[in-house]
């Protein structure tokens, strides 16, 4: 049968663009569908506006604490519509920068939603489609809770669209969107409650930086409610009433929630080309990605693996390689570098010391200090945490983890030692850079305990 495109790829997003992109390089005839904004949520309402807002936070953070270093700093407060500006043109010309890298590679692309009709053909907007191999790269969509009210409340990508900074504010929530949100509507100037059931915030983290990170967000103003589960949200007048399971109300101006977010798939007619998904609406694949049908692929957050924005490119990238490039290979879903843009920042890669734990013995070594800046600054709640999670056997880090400001710059150079096996000797022999923070992962000699 002779196909429109050897390639279609559904979502115009960072795993879908880079796959299509790609493939378009080594010769393939590849087709793209975007309903809503190439660049997907990461440029449009994720990573990249959100970064914005957290840098802007910074800044007043440190106007604060000039005037300890000598500066006589007056601060008139914040301008959102100013920030909202700059914000948003930034984020248009990256998702411009998206489209055209795809018809500079020579890529079809459409601006329309596209469903399935059967397992090679696709309904496209007005047209109908064929290839020979199709890529579900529709990423994920956020959730509200199933609560009374739950209407009133707004969802991660509203906060980006607001008019202007809500003054009392509670968030939903306890994972990386939840505390990053918690952090920067507080570094811009609200009031913030953070409710969440867990005991502590970041769940699946390591337990030293949830702890670090529960004592900075309480030094910061932001108000811990943990334990504690919304029951409704009503309106009364100009304001919200959020319920408690404590049978406490919180008067706020919004509510966020920021409970998770689930596979974006429905809509896409799966069942028309059998392609199986999970109860949550993941697709399910193999470790090559292909779904129940062989020709059939889906990549990024869509099949709820690692749902992050360089993960899914590198997924993309292999993808691409491996069906056209004639250089099969898989990209690594272990030692994958993060960082959680809270205030301060954290920055992880590898395995908690619970996981490694499970798997054999560990040495653990641990520092918490005050950095040089706030030593000055004397602002509460800035100590940084580092940690390392050393294999016994193999005296490999099999973890690194920090709490601290630059902690995702120094992160991704730790992520690379990590990723090549270096072991706790490695690190010893290696010069710090002096002062810095950074230098005490290469400086951390006294194992704080053994675990496992």
């Amino acid at each position: 049968m002779a196909y429109d495109f050897d390639l279609f790829v559904i979502g115009g997003g960072s795993a879908g663009v880079r796959c299509a992109r790609i493939a378009a390089g080594h010769g393939a005839r590849v087709g793209v569908a975007e309903e809503r904004f190439w660049g997907g949520t990461c440029v449009n309402v994720g990573c990249v506006p959100k970064k914005i807002m957290v840098n802007a936070a910074e800044y007043g953070l440190w106007a604060g604490d000039a005037a300890a270093f000598g500066w006589d700093i007056e601060n008139r407060g914040h301008d959102w519509a100013k920030l909202a500006a700059a914000r948003d043109a930034e984020v248009a010309r990256l998702s411009g920068i998206y489209d055209k890298l795809l018809k500079g590679a020579g890529a079809t692309s459409f601006n329309a939603r596209a469903t399935f009709i059967d397992a090679h053909t696709l309904q496209v907007g007005d047209q109908r489609v064929t290839a020979e191999r199709i890529v579900i790269a529709t990423g994920g969509t956020a959730q509200r809770l199933d609560i009374p009210g739950a209407e009133l409340g707004c969802i991660s990508d509203d906060l980006f669209t607001m008019k202007a900074l809500p003054k009392r504010v509670a968030v939903l929530g306890s994972g990386y969107i939840a505390v990053e949100f918690a952090c920067l509507l507080r570094g811009l100037g609200a009031e913030v409650d953070l409710v969440y059931r867990a005991p502590m915030p970041l769940r699946g983290f390591d337990e030293d930086i949830r702890t670090a990170l529960t004592e900075a967000l309480t030094a910061q103003g932001i108000r811990l409610n943990p334990d504690v589960s919304p029951t409704r949200i009503t309106r009364a007048d100009d304001e919200l009433l959020l319920g408690l399971s404590t049978n406490f109300v919180r008067e706020v101006d919004a509510v966020f929630f920021c409970t998770g977010r689930l596979p974006n798939t429905q809509g896409l007619n799966l069942d028309a080309a059998d392609v199986a998904t999970k109860p949550n609406g993941a697709v399910v694949v193999d470790e090559h990605h292909a779904t129940s049908q062989p020709h059939i692929f889906a990549i990024g957050d869509v099949i709820d693996r690692v749902n992050l924005t360089p993960m899914a490119t590198a997924v993309g990238h292999a993808l691409a390689d491996t069906l056209f490039g004639g250089r099969p290979r898989q990209a690594s879903y272990e030692n994958v570098p993060t960082a959680v843009f809270t205030s301060p920042p954290i920055g992880t890669v590898g395995l908690t010391e619970a996981e490694a734990a499970k798997r054999g013995k560990v040495d653990i070594y641990l520092t918490r200090f005050t950095p040089m800046r706030h030593t000055i600054s004397k602002r509460e709640g800035r100590k940084t945490v580092m940690k390392l999670v050393v294999d016994q056997a193999s005296q490999k880090i099999v973890g690194a983890h920090m709490l601290g400001e630059d902690a995702a710059e120094i992160m991704q150079g730790i992520g690379i030692a990590v990723v090549m096996g270096a072991t706790k000797q490695d690190f010893d022999r290696t010069i710090g850079i002096h002062p810095t923070a950074a230098e005490e992962f290469v400086t951390l000699r006294t194992r704080a305990r053994e675990a496992g």
